[in-house]
Parts: C-alpha cells; sequence; structure tokens
C-alpha cells in the first residue's frame, strides 16, 4: 500500500545534503513510501539526485521576498497554492521547523510532523504541527534529520549515512585533482591566502591539479588572485550543481571552507577537508564514507599545518582504496597492491 510522504526542507545547499540519509533511511523502512520534497527552486536538482524521492515541488521564497507584492509574485503563490491544495499526503514532514518552512505547511494536507518547541531552531514552528517530536538540538544535523524521520514513521535507523547519491559515484573514475572552495558568502569564513598558497604548493607537489570553485565574480577574482600564475591550477566557470557534483565525485580530494559544496563532496564518498572559521563543525560536521575532517571552530581557524597533516591522511586513505588511474602527463602509474 503506497504511503504518501511531503518533506518540507527548502534550503541550503548544505542542509539539503544533510538530510539524504534520512530519505534512504524512509525508502528503506516504510513501505510503500512515495516520497515528495518542497524544495527551494534554486536547489532543486539535490532532491532529484535521490532515486527514492518521486517529485519536486518547487518554492522561491528568496526571489519572492525581494518583491512580495508585485502581480507575478502574487501569481506564482497562488499557483503553489492550488498545487499544493490539491495534493492528500499520509504525513507532511517539516524537516526544517522555521516559520517560513511553516508557512508551506499550513498549505497542505496531512498529519503534520515536526520538532517539539524545544528542539525547533524557531520554537514557535512547533505549535503548528499536529505531532511534535523531541531531537536534541546539539547533535550532527546528519544525525538530527535521521532521527527526525525514524520517529515520525516509527522505526530505528541503522548504519552508515547512505546520501543516496549513486547517480555520480557508480561510474566515477578517480582523477589527479583536488577541488577547491575558498570563498564564501562571508568575509569572517575566508582563510588567509597565505596558508591556502601552502596547502596549494602541497597539493602540486603531490602531482594535483588544482580546480577552484567560485559562486560569482567576486569570488571567481579572488581565487584568480590565489592561484595567479601558478601552473595546473585553474578557477572553473560558473556551472549547474550536477556538473559541480559530477567533477567532485572524480576528485582524489576536496579542501573547502564551511560551505554547502564541500559538504556535497563528503557526502559523495569523496576524501573532504573543510576549513571552519565563522561556524562549528559540532553540529554540521563533514560526513561521508571516505575520510573527512571537519577543522577549527568559531572564533579559532585552524593553521595551515593542521590542514597539511589532515591532507597527507586524506591522501595516503585514498590511495590505499582508490589509487590515480592516470598520473597528469597521461601515463599510467604503478598500481599498489
Amino acid at each position: 500500500m503506497t504511503k504518501k510522504i511531503l518533506i518540507v526542507r527548502t534550503s541550503s545547499l548544505g542542509d539539503l545534503v544533510h538530510m539524504l540519509p534520512a530519505i534512504s533511511d524512509i525508502a528503506r523502512h516504510v513501505p510503500g513510501a512515495c516520497i515528495d520534497w518542497i524544495v527551494e527552486e534554486n536547489f532543486a536538482e539535490v532532491p532529484s539526485w535521490h532515486p527514492a524521492v518521486n517529485e519536486v515541488i518547487t518554492v522561491a521564497h528568496r526571489r519572492w521576498r525581494k518583491s512580495w507584492w508585485a502581480p507575478e509574485t502574487r501569481a506564482e503563490r497562488a499557483a503553489l497554492r492550488r498545487n499544493l491544495a490539491a495534493r492528500r499526503y499520509d504525513v507532511v514532514l517539516d524537516m526544517q521547523a522555521l516559520m517560513k518552512s511553516v508557512w508551506l505547511v499550513r498549505q497542505t494536507h496531512g498529519e503534520r510532523h515536526g520538532l517539539d518547541r524545544r528542539s525547533a531552531r524557531e520554537p514557535l514552528a512547533s505549535f503548528f504541527y499536529d505531532v511534535r517530536h523531541r531531537v536534541e538540538f546539539w547533535q550532527p544535523a546528519v544525525i538530527r534529520q535521521r532521527t527526525l524521520a525514524a520517529s515520525a514513521f516509527g522505526y530505528q535507523y541503522d548504519g552508515e549515512p547512505d546520501f543516496g547519491l549513486g547517480r555520480f559515484t557508480q561510474h566515477a573514475v578517480v582523477e589527479p585533482y583536488a577541488v577547491i572552495m575558498p570563498s564564501a558568502s562571508r568575509d569572517d569564513k575566508l582563510w588567509p591566502a597565505e596558508n591556502w598558497r601552502i596547502v596549494f604548493d602541497h597539493l602540486s607537489s603531490q602531482g594535483l591539479a588544482l580546480r577552484l570553485l567560485a559562486g560569482n565574480e567576486r569570488e571567481a577574482e579572488r581565487a584568480r588572485q590565489l592561484v595567479q600564475g601558478r601552473q595546473g591550477a585553474e578557477v572553473m566557470p560558473r556551472m549547474s550543481l550536477e556538473q559541480v557534483a559530477t567533477m567532485l565525485a572524480s576528485a582524489r580530494v576536496m579542501v573547502g571552507l564551511d560551505s554547502g559544496l564541500t559538504h556535497l563532496s563528503a557526502g559523495l564518498g569523496r576524501p573532504t577537508i573543510g576549513i571552519y572559521k565563522a561556524s562549528t563543525p559540532v553540529r554540521t560536521p563533514l560526513q561521508g564514507s571516505s575520510y573527512t575532517a571537519s577543522l577549527g571552530e568559531r572564533g579559532a581557524e585552524p593553521s595551515a599545518q593542521t590542514v597539511l597533516s589532515a591532507l597527507e591522511q586524506a591522501l595516503a586513505f585514498e590511495a590505499e582504496r582508490t589509487p590515480l588511474l592516470t598520473g597528469l602527463d597521461g601515463t599510467q602509474p604503478e598500481t599498489k597492491q
């Protein structure tokens, strides 16, 4: 018998990545689960990657709030309201617990589940659910989401988190490059340029090309300055999330600031090192099936040497698991036995 489920979690990229193992758990433990997911339009690709997601419903809060009362915005909101009103769900699970997600939940038909007031970041949101669940706040985000889903559907999850990203990982071939995410939307997250150059020197000494990511022209310019005059380094053009995920899936290693793309790399099972400076890794550590290191703390950035030490461990871990197929010159290196 089909059990129709609506997941409400609209943003941001890192939070959506943290959600994916909970979706795998639901698909595994809930017979007949048919899962729809409401998500911010800019991130609609992410839930579509998971094979257990039936339909992705988009919302445009980020765009709408710039012109909330414009005729076009009002028409789009009305269309979404009609879309949700026409659907009937067995369970509507709000995994965001914010008033902006409650605004969506209130337009749905089904038993509404969410966090209780002691668990939600915005406690007022809990008053709008039919069923409330207690989930301890100071837990890693992946565990928190898996726990909420298990509580809502009455099962106990087990095993390592499955991000459901096989479409990228199943046939990926590891190539001799490192992906770098040196930019962020906030300047207080940035790591000193001299530290990045020390890391770049180490990666280059290991025979790895550098592919730097940037979200906008300002970030791209900073990335170009970081690698100016350096051979084997490239600032990548603006790409879709699908294209970035494909590139990450074949990377030898990824080093980035605490960003959604860094968490995506970990979820794809790549060796990943995250640099935390304006946030704490206690609640949002990197998690994945390969080596991960969540370095630093709010107000206490990691040193370059700390990152280098983690890099050495990451490269050693991956060398044992997946030897490089080709060198930078295209030759076939010896394979470790």
